[in-house]
């Protein structure tokens, strides 16, 4: 497998990029949204309200989880999930940054 070479690029940059990857599947649109409407989960409550298996939805928890979009506290057997607040800020501030960016000054197509 070849190297990405992130350290290539900015903190900013690689920011963006780990945001997006969590953000690329809508099943996990669909569990941060279920997140957000709720405040707070637990597992077994996303799995009953997506369409989706107990272990594909752990999956895309992880996923979110390691982009630090969301953070579970372990209670027994059961994992709470909840928005991660700071780095939900962090996110918002530097996708907003690149989107804000571009301002079609060109008008190049």
């Amino acid at each position: 497998m070849g190297l990405t070479k992130i350290e290539e690029f900015t903190i900013k940059d690689n920011k963006i990029a780990k945001y997006a990857k969590a953000l690329a599947h809508p099943a996990r649109i669909a569990i941060l949204n279920l997140l957000i409407k709720k405040q707070s989960c637990i597992c077994g409550d996303i799995v009953d309200e997506l369409p989706l298996s107990q272990s594909t939805v752990s999956q895309h928890l992880k996923e979110l989880k390691e982009a630090g979009l969301i953070k579970g506290d372990i209670d027994g057997v059961k994992v709470c999930y909840c928005i991660d607040e700071k780095e939900w800020e962090l996110a918002k501030g530097y996708l907003n940054s690149l989107f804000t960016s571009y301002a079609n000054k060109n008008k190049c197509c």
